[in-house]
Order: structure tokens, then sequence, then C-alpha cells
């Protein structure tokens, strides 16, 4: 029967000597890769950021995988992770295939239904993204947008200012 209070001395100095060298390893390989690979842009980073965290776990709790196999698989990722961030910056076709356009929810203080329904999102939830930007009157909103990385953006001013075509550049009407 496994003990789940106990742990012996050479595993949990094992764990902690991998914590240390496994965190060494992630912060020199996304100081190489750039803070890019663990940002909040696309499922696929955030698949990635998920491999890496079970990765890590991986090696810190099994004592029987080698540190050397985890820096390599970390590596492997953020690797990968970056050719596919290459081609989608490169091919205009790998861009559409691998990402979700951003989507237009609001525009000049009228809220788009069927861009909603479209999105799986309740009008509740835009009106509390319109709360939390400080919005008071729905026709301070020119636009809301549901960006590609799942964020809500509020584009709004109580002035006459008006919103300029470049800034829904992208975007799914």
């Amino acid at each position: 029967m496994e003990n789940w209070i106990s742990v012996a001395p050479a595993v949990l100095g094992k764990v902690l000597i991998s914590i240390l060298l496994i965190f060494t390893g992630i912060i020199i390989i996304t100081r190489i890769a750039g803070l890019r690979t663990f940002s909040k842009m696309s499922s696929f980073d955030f698949a990635a950021t998920i491999a890496i965290g079970s990765i890590l776990a991986s090696i810190v709790l099994n004592t029987d995988q080698s540190l050397v196999k985890g820096v390599i698989a970390l590596g492997g990722i953020i690797a990968f992770q970056s050719v596919f961030m290459l081609l989608k910056r490169k091919s205009n076709v790998f861009q559409k295939f691998a990402t979700n356009a951003p989507l237009l929810l609001m525009k000049d203080g009228t809220i788009l239904s069927e861009n909603l329904k479209a999105a799986n999102m309740g009008e509740d939830d835009l009106i509390a993204k319109l709360r939390e930007a400080n919005v008071f009157d729905l026709n301070e909103v020119h636009a809301a947008i549901l960006e590609s990385t799942g964020d809500v953006s509020i584009l709004h001013t109580h002035e006459d200012k008006q919103l300029q075509d470049k800034i829904l550049q992208g975007v799914q009407q």
C-alpha cells in the first residue's frame, strides 16, 4: 500500500533538485525563445502551455524520469511552437487554418446577437465585459470584439470620436 503521508529523504531530495533544475531549464528555454512562449495568443499556445506543465509535473513527481529527457521535451515543444508561429506569420492560408479570426460582438452601441450566438457567448457575458470596461451607456461603445485569444476588447469613449477602420482590421463583421 502506498504511503501518502511520508516520503523517503532521497526521493524528497530528488524532487527538490528536479524542481530547481527543470525550472532553470524552463527559464533558459524561455529566455531563448522569448516571452511569447507563454503568452495568451491562441488555442495552439494554450495546448503547448498545458503540455509544458504536464512535462514539468511528470519530471518533478516521477523519480524515474530523466531531467535531461524533460528539458529536451520542453525544448522540443517550444521549438515546435516557434515553427508553428513562423508558419502562421509567413502563410495566410496557415494563419486562417490555425487561428480564429477576431469577431465583432457589438458595433456603435448595437449588440450583434448573431455574432454572440456564433461565439457561443451570452448577452449577459458581454454585459459583464462592458461593466469591467467601465461602460456606462451602450451608445458609448464603438466596438466589442472577441479576440482570437478569447479576450473581449471593448472600444468605448464618452467623447465624440470616430473609430478608425484600421482598428477593426481582420475582424469578422
